[in-house]
């Protein structure tokens, strides 16, 4: 049978959370900086109060809009000829857009500012994985002028993979011009929104806030029905209670209106219930993502989306560890392992390390090879009477022959490829010591880099028709002619209001 899912919240206590996320939203209500957005909801039924901009939410309305959002959807790369669909019952796995530097031995430092070849490599890694499914903006790229990313971005990734792809959905003029790109590759607006092709990210900062760039931003994804995750990143004990249970009460409320503001602005609009909450170290003040806790929130996050049969996204493979040791091994596959084994449908963070700010592509591979073994244990043990092949196992006990063993017996050929999970790029060195001296005593690392040099060496990338390629390149030159000013006026924002993540850069 299939591997239980772990519960880390009875029947009674996933009742009460929403019980006490009910409360919060109807009593306190939700921050949201932008004043047409709250008239928008009053308008539909919530109750706004302009003094404090908290807009409450009664319990029955709550109830209707979240009824609209789709148990399932489906996600394409640039051309269509690869998806996946997400889902409240299966499991996949993907990248996540934060990290600012990537991994490089040749530095004392051991890591460096993260270029636009980068983002290229990236991209082109997850496109030959079998088990990664999806990219995002992995690695920003430091080279090139903060308020394009998202276009140059955009453009590497048409002409570079077959998957999906991931962005922020950081205000309303840059998710326009994602669209609008977007729609050129694939034909149209009509295609993209019957066909998604991107992963929006939306950030709530807690406690209970949604800033007006990320609802700007929301507005466009949702009306053109690209998939977003709805994600704050609650710490328990600065940004939210302490106790587990307070942060997931909390959290519950910042998702379930980052979910209504969705429909409201287009009903049927596909969110994902996520999360990358974990908590703050006690004795260094700092954030703990590799923690065991991260595991539990993650744990009872999936327990909460199934409540609400919303597809769940978290994190796994992270950790807090600046090198490649013990840590960041143990942190990086216990935080895959409880995401996977709680049922969360879309697992996050593959290639990262030091709180997911840094990329490593040696790491995707190797987390490529994690989550097929966490695929293989989550199917758990399949038993009839072939599985158990009680014939086979007289047939070897009363072979007279000294030294009979099932490998060359017909029930050992029939299951052992799906009996046995073979690790697919090799890096896992199961040979003798003698063997593994011979060829050069590599640690898993250095197997790693080898199998990456491999990947780009003879990666070929997909073909973008030259009038595609033209035009997207004049929407990058439109772009790169803008001004932060320009940004600022188009979300209604002024002057140091918010600050743009990755960058130095303030608005």
């Amino acid at each position: 049978m299939k591997m239980e899912k772990l519960k880390v919240l009875s029947t009674d206590e996933i009742e009460l959370i929403h019980s006490a996320s009910m409360e919060l939203l109807s009593t306190v209500g939700i921050k949201i900086d932008d004043q047409d957005v709250r008239e928008l909801l009053q308008e539909k039924g919530a109750i706004i109060n302009d003094n404090t901009k908290f807009v409450k939410f009664p319990e029955n309305f709550i109830e209707e809009q979240i009824e609209k959002v789709p148990s399932s959807f489906k996600l394409h790369g640039p051309d269509g000829s690869f998806n996946f669909e997400v889902n409240t019952h299966d499991t996949i796995f993907a990248t996540i857009g934060t990290p600012v530097k990537i991994y490089d031995p040749e530095k004392k430092s051991g890591v460096r500012k993260s270029l636009l070849e980068d983002t290229i490599k990236q991209i082109r890694v997850v496109d030959s994985l079998e088990n990664i499914v999806c990219s995002h903006v992995d690695v920003w790229p430091g080279d090139i002028q903060y308020t394009t990313i998202h276009v140059r971005c955009i453009y590497e990734w048409a002409k570079n993979t077959k998957k999906p792809y991931g962005l922020g959905v950081y205000g309303k003029l840059s998710s326009t011009d994602m669209i609008n790109m977007v729609s050129i590759v694939v034909g149209g607006n009509d295609e993209l929104i019957n066909r998604p092709r991107l992963v929006g990210f939306f950030n709530p900062t807690s406690p209970l806030h949604l800033p007006q760039i990320m609802t700007n931003g929301l507005q466009i994804f949702a009306k053109y029905k690209q998939p977003t995750i709805i994600a704050p990143e609650a710490l328990a004990g600065s940004s939210a209670p302490v106790t587990l249970a307070g942060l997931l009460t909390q959290t519950n409320a910042e998702i379930l209106s980052g979910a209504i503001l969705a429909q409201i602005f287009n009903p049927g609009a596909p969110i994902f219930y996520g999360t990358v909450s974990h908590i703050t170290d006690m004795r260094s003040g700092n954030s703990a993502i590799g923690s065991i806790e991260t595991g539990l929130i993650t744990a009872g996050i999936a327990q909460l989306a199934r409540f609400y049969n919303i597809p769940s996204r978290g994190p796994g493979l992270v950790t807090d560890s600046k090198c490649f040791d013990l840590q960041n091994g143990f942190e990086r596959f216990q935080t895959l392992l409880l995401a996977a084994q709680a049922g969360i449908n879309y697992i996050t963070c593959a290639g990262t390390y030091e709180a997911t700010l840094v990329e490593a592509l040696e790491l995707l591979v190797i987390d490529d090879e994690l989550a097929g073994m966490v695929k293989r244990a989550t199917e758990g043990i399949i038993v009839n009477e072939d599985t158990i092949g009680l014939e086979t196992i007289k047939k070897i006990a009363l072979n007279e022959k000294p030294g009979a063993t099932f490998l060359a017996e017909k029930h050992t050929r029939k299951h052992m490829k799906q009996e046995l999970y073979m690790p697919i790029h090799k890096l896992i060195n199961r040979n003798r010591r003698s063997t593994w001296r011979k060829k050069g005593s590599k640690d898993i690392m250095e197997a790693a880099r080898e199998k990456v040099e491999d990947i780009l060496r003879d990666y070929t990338p997909p073909e973008l028709a030259q009038d595609i390629d033209s035009e997207l390149q004049e929407y990058i030159k439109k772009v790169e002619e803008r001004t932060i000013d320009d940004y600022m006026k188009a979300e209604g924002m002024t002057s140091g209001s918010v600050s743009l993540p990755g960058s130095d850069v303030s608005i």
